[in-house]
Parts: C-alpha cells; structure tokens; sequence
C-alpha cells in the first residue's frame, strides 16, 4: 500500500525540472518516481511541502496532476559481482539488459536490475566463524572476471564478530553468505552492497601522493606525470585526440580496474568507445579489456538531468573497487557536458546565474566529484590501501582555455595536460603542449622514479624543458630570417629540440611498439638524446659543420629508438650510444684539421 504522506502531485514541469506539492516527509535527494509511466527522478529543493525534482528521463507528455511518489531512499548503486564487463546508463541501468526487454529503442520508466539477480557465483570463504571483522575486511572471493577476482568485503559502518559463513559453493548476489554479530543486533551479509552515490565511502587515511600512475606515454610519465589517486585534466577542443588519449590511459595505465563514464558525450563518440572497448586486448593479460572495465554510457542526447549522475554512480563503483585494495582509474569524457547540465538545470530554477550562464556553484560541484580521488587506507583490520585517480576530459568550445569549466577545473587538479589544435593539425600526437602543460606532483613522486628508474631523471627532464623552451624562442627568429641565418649553436638547439620533439614526445596510439613505453626505456632515451645535444654543442665549438652534425648516421638510428622492442631496448641503445660518440669523435677530428 503507498504511503499517502509521501504521494505528490505534479504542479509544474519546465523541461527536465517539475515542481510537486503534497510532499511533506520527503527528504532531500530521495529517489522518485514521477508519472503514470514511473519516471526516475531525484528530489533537488524541498520548501515545506513543495518539491523540485529533476527527472532523469524524458519528460514529453506529462501532465500536472499526475502523481509523484517517493521512495525514502537516496539515489543509490548496486554494487557487487556482475559490475565489470557490463555497461550502464547515468543511474546504473544496464542497457544489454534493456535491449533485451525492450529493444534498440528503449522505453521510458523501464527498470532492470543493475546486477543479474539469478546468476549464481562461485564463493570461496576467506573469514571463518569467530573472526572479528570491520568494514573493507575481505569474508571471501568470487572471481568476477578471469583479470579480477572481486573480495567479498564487510559494507562501511559494519563491525563485529562472525556467527556463521557460508561454505564455498554457487551462490547468488542476493543469498546470504554471512552473519556478523553486533552491537545492534546479528546482521547478514550479502554479496550485493548499495551506497548512495552522493556520499563518499568512509577510509581510514588519505595519503600523500608519493606513488606514481604509470601510463607508458613519455610526454605523460616523464614531463607531466600524474600519481596514484591523483587528478588530472585533459582539456582541448575538437579533434585534438581527447577519447584517443583517455583510451590510452585507460589500456596501459598500471590501474587494475578501469571506469569510463562517457558524460553526455555526442552519440557516435559514446558509439566509437562501446564497439572499441570491447575488442581492446589488455595487455598485461591478453584477455579483452572490458573484463576489467565498467563502461557508463550517458550521450548528449539524453536527459541533461542523468549527466550530474553519471559520474556520481562512476566515481561511487570506483570507490568500491578501492575498498578492496585495487588501484582504480576513472575517465570522465567529458566534464563540460556535466557543466552544461548544470546550467541548464540552474537556469530551469531561476537562479541567479554566474559567468557565461553557469550557476554559482559549478566549482564546488567540480570540487566534489575530483577531491573523491586519493590513496588511502583502509578501514580494515589489515594495513591495506587502495586508490582511486580521476582524469577528467574537458570541452572548451573553440578550444578557448580561459571559459569557466577549464578554468574551475584548473583550479582543482593538480595535472593539467593542455591538447594543442596547431598540434593536432601538424599530427603531432599526444598533442600536448609541453609550454601550456604542467604537473604539480614532480616533487612528490621523483623519489619513486629515482629508485626505481633513475638518479638523475628530475635533472634529464629539467634540461629537456629548458631546452624546448629555448627552441619556443628562437622559432620567432627563425619565422623572420630563416633558420640558415642562425649562428651555429643556435641550429644545433633547434636540432636537439627537434630530435625531442619528433621522436620523444610523439607517440604512435597505433604502432605495436610504441603504443606503450616502459618507465625505464624512457629514462634512457631522453638521457642518450640529451648526451646528443651535449656533443653536438661541443663538436661545434670544435668547427664541426651543423650540415656534417645533421647527416649523421646515428642520428637517423637516434630517431628509431622508440621503435625498438621493449624488451631488447638495453643492448640496441647501448650500440647506438657507441656509434653517436664514435661519429661526433670522428667528426671533431676532422673539424680540428
């Protein structure tokens, strides 16, 4: 029977927005269902017994009077076995499940459950009975995936001593596997856990970001790194390789599990990410990618309310992936849409807008969804950790960096990779600019690459910066009088800066080599180009001609090096560093005579 104290009628609809009476006992952000064809929607504004209410599907056809009925209950995801692999709209409804109910065009006020409620598990026991436990401690496993066995853990705000565990055998996602005792009575545990999607999950610790994300592309690892449970932004306008890169970052970063939200994204984009992803082959394991992934596919033509979701439901399936000790990666492609839905829903209530129309509120709401990245500890009784890093995609119209979405969101992360359309057009990609371009987590993660890569890779890629920046000034001479007009040293930086430019910093998405770059293979290529530079200098002290520097033949061996296969590179770089002194020894014997 409904509950008569928490039915309304509808007594306004202004696009996505409808205004309700008769809601008194409705709590802010409680789920709804609005209509004769039950419409989800989400309560946004409560004053006495009026609400507003955005609506996450299309409102065409409603009518004032039609009921509206609360659920008691915020905006909530399922979570548990059956997530990765499976693909999703804004608020968590899977769309191959859809399809099967309703076919390629799906209805309005359709409903299937996030997770498969028949499909059986296989449920190791990890916890026994008598084992005191709190929240993130694993109880048992399941393999999800054949990449990712997801642990059983106890939900957040639980904590006692265990009556009873299931033993191993099939099981649903809604059987009980467990019984804790505690303060407040026994409690059974399922593998299905909801979270509401506004609340972030409770950690122990948030660390400092001292551990680097390692994506094997150079111009990130190397001058623009991003660490674990970092955040970083990817703005740039169209064409400039924005679903390219994130596509890159979500195959080779050293992250286990992946998150693509697709924010109101345009239709064929979203389309391109649901045909690739699936024929993408994770590396590490040669299984597809998907069976590590979690796809959100939300496109610009659907109801602008369900884009403000989408990356709540992303980010809170993230957070629980962390609580089990993964390393998550989440891509959101791309915020400015999530922006434009704000404005939008701002402007249906009447407030007073902000710059260009957005609300007031948009860098806080920005603030909220990238400060749930981080690496943090875990609630459990074991010293685990996990992390969540967030790279955001954002869409400046004209690739104009100073409108309010990049700027807010400049103001937040701490890694901004700035996409170049005269780069893009020269197809020069990665199309970062190295001059716009910046990492505030240098001085964080260099004790990690240090020990690890080596000594002296914060002095290599200081050198580097200095000596493209260099070459940034001198190409305003070069524009006036040509670069044969230049005095010797000056060629030879444009040289070395050319050297770096085309064959360090591009990187073929494309090619089977050089698609992924190991930490310690560009550690030792910028230090062999840069030994380059530095003999070149000293050849042309020595009266060497920059022409005779120019048609070396190590030099064209230099301009290969990335495609030389990863596991080999040591012996082959060497050979090639013997030759380079050889030539430039060479050469400086004959420009003394």
């Amino acid at each position: 029977m409904v509950d008569k104290r928490k039915q309304g009628r509808i007594i306004r609809i202004s696009g996505p927005v409808i205004e309700t009476d008769g809601m008194r006992g409705a709590k802010m952000y409680d789920v709804v269902r609005v209509g004769d064809e039950n419409l989800i929607g989400e309560i946004i504004r409560l004053d006495e017994d009026k609400a507003i209410i955005q609506v996450y599907e299309d409102t065409n056809g409603l009518k004032p009077g039609e009921a509206v009925i609360t659920s008691g209950m915020p905006l909530s995801v399922e979570l548990g076995p059956g997530l990765l692999t499976n693909i999703y709209d804004g608020i968590q409804r899977p769309l191959p499940a859809i399809v099967k109910k309703t076919g390629e065009f799906i209805n309005r006020g359709v409903e299937a459950p996030a997770i498969d409620r028949k499909k059986k598990w296989h449920f190791k026991p990890t916890a026994k009975a008598g084992d005191i436990v709190r929240s993130c401690d694993v109880i048992g496993e399941v393999e999800e995936t054949s990449i990712i066995t997801n642990r059983i853990i106890v939900p957040p705000n639980i904590c006692g001593k265990i009556i009873k565990v299931e033993k191993e055998g099939e099981y649903t996602v809604e059987d009980d596997i467990a019984v804790v005792s505690t303060d407040d009575g026994d409690i059974k545990l399922q593998m299905l856990q909801r979270w509401p999607v506004r609340m972030p999950r409770p950690v122990a610790k948030k660390y400092a970001p001292s551990l680097p994300l390692v994506t094997g592309q150079r111009v990130i690892d190397t001058f623009f790194p991003v660490a674990k449970g970092g955040t970083a932004a990817i703005p740039g306008g169209f064409g400039t390789g924005k679903t390219v890169m994130l596509h890159q970052l979500a195959k080779w970063s050293d992250a286990q599990v992946v998150i693509y939200v697709g924010c109101g994204e345009r239709g064929n984009e979203m389309t391109d990410v649901l045909r690739e992803f699936p024929e993408l082959e994770d590396p590490k394991s040669g299984e597809p990618l998907m069976n590590r992934t979690v796809l959100i596919a939300n496109t610009s033509n659907m109801p602008v309310a369900a884009r403000d979701a989408s990356v709540y439901t992303g980010i809170t399936i993230a957070e629980y992936y962390r609580d089990m000790g993964y390393d998550v990666a989440l891509m959101a492609d791309s915020t400015s849409r999530l922006a434009e839905a704000m404005r939008e829903i701002s402007g249906r209530l009447e407030e007073m807008p902000g710059e260009e129309g957005y609300p007031a509120y948009l860098a806080s709401r920005l603030a909220e969804f990238y400060e749930r990245a981080g690496r943090v500890k875990l609630l459990c009784s074991k010293d685990k950790e996990g992390s969540v890093s967030v790279m955001g995609a954002v869409s400046p119209p004209g690739g104009d960096f100073s409108e309010p979405v990049a700027q807010n969101t400049l103001r937040i992360v701490k890694v901004f990779w700035a996409l170049d359309a005269d780069l893009a057009d020269r197809r020069h990609f990665p199309s970062i600019n190295w001059l716009k371009s910046y990492s505030l987590y240098l001085d964080e993660i260099q004790s990690w690459w240090k020990k690890e890569i080596g000594e002296q890779w914060l002095k290599l890629r200081t050198k580097a910066m200095v000596l493209l920046q260099t070459e940034s000034e001198l190409q305003e001479i070069v524009k006036l009088v040509g670069p044969d007009a230049l005095p010797p040293r000056e060629r030879a930086t444009l040289e070395s800066a050319r050297l770096l430019r085309e064959d360090f910093l591009q990187q073929s998405a494309f090619h089977e080599i050089d698609t992924f770059c190991p930490g310690n293979k560009q550690y030792e290529m910028l230090r062999i180009m840069l030994k380059y530079s530095d003999r070149i200098m000293e050849a042309i002290e020595k009266n060497v001609l920059v022409d005779d520097i120019i048609s070396m033949k190590s030099r064209e061996h230099l301009a290969r090096m990335k495609t030389v296969p990863n596991k080999t590179f040591e012996k082959r770089f060497s050979e090639m560093e013997k030759e380079l002194d050889k030539e430039i020894d060479d050469l400086i014997k004959k420009g003394g005579k």
